[in-house]
């Protein structure tokens, strides 16, 4: 799927947002919930923006359905949503940090349990600090720094997702349990 089509969707509808914010919401939702549906994500993505036809829709919510697929596979697939390397650093590191602001926000908005580890909550830190990245960058350093931090970051989601889940999974039989009692 390309990111520029999928940036044009939400330059249309007048989203306010990426197509790598949008990408690391899902991705967000997806690592504390993978049963998150693809209903609820565009709900959230579209909550101030115009009408998106029935066409972007559906390519929406394929990208939704690829990144729950890529995200579960064992493979280590999984890959952030942002523009081709022919894109300008400045221009990638700036969707690298929407990425992560959008992922923030979507472990936000399923989260049920704050009791994370420690190494989640440090890997949450740094995620944070990643959506203050300057974006006036050049040269062979600076490209492997992307690199290296998008490489951190597929890393870390597949942690996340294997934690988040877990502990997601667990409250929901606590609540489960207390629930089957009363």
């Amino acid at each position: 799927m390309a990111y520029n089509a999928c940036n044009a969707i939400f330059l249309r509808c007048d989203a306010d947002l990426s197509a790598a914010e949008a990408h690391g919401l899902a991705t967000g939702m997806l690592c504390v919930n993978d049963q998150t549906e693809s209903t609820y994500w565009l709900a959230e993505l579209l909550q101030n923006a115009t009408q998106v036809s029935s066409n972007d829709d559906d390519i929406l919510i394929r990208l939704f359905e690829e990144t729950r697929r890529l995200i579960s596979s064992n493979e280590f697939d999984f890959d952030l949503f942002l523009p081709e390397d022919e894109v300008a650093l400045t221009d990638r590191v700036e969707a690298l940090s929407n990425w992560c602001r959008g992922f923030l926000f979507g472990v936000g908005s399923v989260a049920t349990v704050t009791n994370w580890s420690k190494d989640t909550r440090e890997i949450l830190k740094d995620i944070t600090e990643f959506t203050k990245l300057d974006t006036e960058v050049e040269g062979e350093e600076d490209e492997r720094d992307f690199v290296e931090i998008t490489e951190f970051l597929r890393s870390a989601v597949l942690l996340l997702r294997d934690e988040l889940n877990d502990n997601n999974d667990s409250s929901n039989d606590l609540w489960r349990e207390d629930h089957e009692t009363n």
